[in-house]
């Protein structure tokens, strides 16, 4: 699965940090990082990660290859 996390939407509420922290992470005080296309056996912290976004800012789709 592929990540993408709209920057400017994103209010760094931190959600995603805690729903998947190896996917997910705060680099400062509020920059966001993430790993565009994580490990398969992360996908349902991804998944937990985007619907706990309460501003929808995270978007997943089909990885390409």
């Amino acid at each position: 699965m592929r990540v993408l996390v709209d920057l400017n939407r994103c209010q760094s509420y931190g959600q995603c940090v805690f729903a998947a922290p190896e996917v997910f992470r705060f680099r400062g005080a509020e920059s966001l990082e993430y790993d565009h296309v994580p490990d398969e056996k992360l996908d349902r912290q991804v998944r937990r990660a985007t619907l706990a976004c309460p501003v929808q800012a995270i978007t997943l789709g089909e990885q390409t290859s």
